[in-house]
């Protein structure tokens, strides 16, 4: 590869779940070692490669997953986990080359860096599946989330105010939740990779809304008014209480932001 959106592209298209979290650790540590160039010469696929045989369903299909402590819904939760840290990884990726070239080193650099922790998280939740005896890919998933960059792939302000500052910081706020599930089954390890993943998570929707305020004082638009307007057009589901404010206002997003839209 010559140029960063070459290895991006050729990342988002590898569908092999080993081979997606290596290629993204590799060409994150190229870009930082300057191996690849801070070029754009490539565009970026309209979708991703997923893994062969992955059953994507339509979110209103999916089946609803039990709450209790059994096997077959912890297995469930964990699948469910690992799909959202898969996909992060692509939208990571795409969100750096689809709107790097007009942006500045920074910004490329936080979001390479995104896409490292999601790998991270993938391949970590991948092996406390593999301890459970499942594996990703062994039930349904649904395409939601990818949706939301398709809707958004036109406008880098459009795409920060709705995967980094809706859908991450909604992670936020169901992550500790969960955490507490998980502990109250004894699942030690589980709940370590979770506060791991909520720890990384404030700084990725950190990331997405000092970008994302930084363009529209570029642009010369009040950015709270900006991001209620992008939602209202872009953002499919209702932002639904409770919210974790703590942990959204250390990752910049104050509660007279979102407490008014939701």
């Amino acid at each position: 590869m010559t140029d960063l959106s070459q290895a991006i592209r050729a990342t988002l298209l590898t569908g092999d779940k080993r081979g997606k979290v290596m290629a993204t650790r590799a060409l994150v540590r190229n870009w930082r070692t300057g191996a690849l160039a801070t070029e754009f010469s490539t565009a970026m696929p309209a979708s991703p490669a997923w893994p062969h045989g992955l059953e994507v369903l339509p979110p209103g299909r999916m089946p609803k997953r039990g709450k209790g402590g059994s096997a077959r819904n912890r297995i469930a939760l964990w699948h469910s986990l690992a799909h959202i840290e898969f996909v992060a990884i692509d939208l990571a990726l795409d969100i750096v080359g689809r709107f790097g070239a007009e942006m500045d080193d920074a910004f490329i650099a936080d979001f390479l860096g995104v896409a490292a922790d999601e790998a991270m998280h993938f391949a970590v939740i991948e092996r406390h599946l593999a301890r459970m005896g499942a594996a990703y890919g062994d039930l349904p998933v649904h395409d939601g989330l990818w949706q939301s960059a398709a809707d958004t792939a036109h406008d880098a302000m459009a795409r920060l105010a709705i995967v980094p500052m809706v859908l991450e910081a909604r992670g936020l706020d169901v992550t500790p939740a969960t955490l507490d599930r998980v502990r109250s089954q004894g699942d030690s390890r589980g709940a370590k990779i979770l506060q791991r993943i909520l720890d990384d998570e404030i700084r990725h929707v950190s990331a997405g809304a000092r970008h994302f305020k930084a363009l529209c004082r570029s642009h010369g638009i009040i950015p709270k008014n900006h991001w209620k307007m992008l939602v209202k057009r872009y953002f499919r589901g209702t932002l639904k209480p409770p919210f974790n404010d703590s942990a959204r206002l250390a990752a910049g997003l104050s509660r007279d932001l979102y407490a008014g839209i939701a």
